[in-house]
């Protein structure tokens, strides 16, 4: 983790936190949270997002509160700086979940949320030969990529962000925003705006938000399984460490997770050598790092 990184997760905690303070509610607080960091560009949410094998930026989010299991998400949305907002629009206008691809833009557009600067499309290894319709020339490349036998353009350091937090009422939320992988195929959608996967929140166990390869996190309805858990008793440090070995025992995975229980317990845990995260009760100065055990 950067310095600079560092300071935005500190000044993000701390909008979050005195957002609750003031007496706003959870997912609120969550959403403002995950704005700071969209907007940095220092993350791969938001202005910092990747970019996918044709040149183009597709953004996922979502967002959930505990009180009424009320939900919205946005996948491949192109375009705005904050689809964490696109998402709670859904979740607050409409009586959908997840919006997608062009429509989910053409949503947001309606809202009048800020736009990205228009920017041309880099012109990769793969796009060169890919279309809006899959050549089997692009998708040998694909393969050809992803056994490493092509030069990639390293990307270090820059990962899906989330938050989660407890209102005064004793509500829970959790939201998440992101921009991907690197080595995507126009369409690649992960587990962020998928509730459930990169996302849960229930006031009877609690709020969980996701980070890592979003691909194994599907397969195990990871989200999900950690507040299934927590509501029979066990606590959060517990449940995320049986649950994030599970992901790698079973299928591989590699992941972060914060978790948060309405009685005040959380955990913040990842089987991935770094994850950059922080957590402020209010008291001193916000505690980051990028290794949690």
């Amino acid at each position: 983790m950067t310095a600079p990184q560092a300071a935005c997760l500190r000044a993000a905690l701390q909008v979050g936190y005195h957002g609750l303070d003031r007496g706003l509610s959870a997912v609120t607080a969550v959403e403002q949270t995950i704005r700071v960091l969209e907007r940095s560009g220092l993350f791969n949410a938001g202005k910092g997002s990747r970019l996918q094998l044709d040149g183009v930026r597709r953004m996922d989010a979502s967002i959930m509160e505990g009180h009424d299991l009320r939900a919205g998400a946005v996948a491949s949305v192109e375009g705005i700086v904050h689809p964490i907002t696109a998402a709670r629009l859904i979740m607050d206008h409409t009586n959908h979940v997840l919006l997608v691809g062009v429509p989910a833009t053409t949503f947001a557009r309606h809202f009048g949320l800020e736009r990205q600067p228009r920017r041309s499309r880099y012109r990769s290894v793969l796009a060169t030969s890919m279309t809006r319709t899959f050549s089997s020339e692009a998708l040998r490349l694909y393969r050809d990529m992803m056994k490493g036998g092509l030069p990639l353009r390293e990307r270090v350091g820059k990962e899906t962000v989330g938050a989660v937090a407890l209102d005064r009422s004793g509500t829970v939320a959790a939201g998440a925003s992101t921009g991907g992988i690197d080595l995507m195929l126009p369409g690649r959608v992960g587990d962020t705006p998928i509730i459930g996967c990169g996302v849960y929140a229930d006031n009877q166990s609690g709020a969980v938000s996701m980070t890592g390869r979003g691909e194994g996190i599907i397969r195990l309805a990871v989200a999900k399984e950690i507040c299934d858990r927590l509501n029979h008793g066990k606590t959060p440090v517990t449940v995320a460490r049986l649950v994030l070995n599970r992901l790698v025992t079973r299928v591989k995975g590699a992941a972060g997770t914060l978790v948060l229980t309405p009685n005040r317990r959380f955990v913040i845990a990842h089987t991935t050598p770094h994850m950059a995260a922080g957590w402020w009760d209010g008291k001193g100065e916000p505690t980051v790092g990028d290794r949690f055990r």
